[in-house]
């Protein structure tokens, strides 16, 4: 069995309420988060698309979690959550356990 196989499958999104415009998250992940002309972060797809859409939730590859988690954990707007897929429960930002 691989790391692949044991991790469970997250996904990110950005409270835009919330959001600073720091910076900080796309500065971490620019892979994941992109400030957009409205100084706000967003999540991008897979395709480099930023999704605009209020709650959009993007997939955290296995190889940016570490770069993903930091950005929740040093957002100055505790704006970023990581969930699990498979219940929803958040397990980087400010409502994870």
């Amino acid at each position: 069995m691989t790391a692949q196989d044991e991790a469970p499958e997250l996904e990110v999104w950005i409270d835009q309420d919330l959001c600073t415009g720091d910076g900080i998250c796309a500065q971490y992940a620019p892979e994941v988060f992109e400030l957009d002309i409205d100084g706000l972060a967003y999540v991008k797809s897979a395709d480099d698309e930023l999704l605009q859409e209020e709650g959009a939730t993007t997939p955290v590859p296995l190889k940016l979690l570490a770069d993903v988690r930091d950005s929740a954990k040093e957002c100055p707007g505790d704006c970023i959550h990581v969930r699990r897929v498979s219940d929803r429960v958040e397990v980087y930002g400010p409502d994870a356990e």
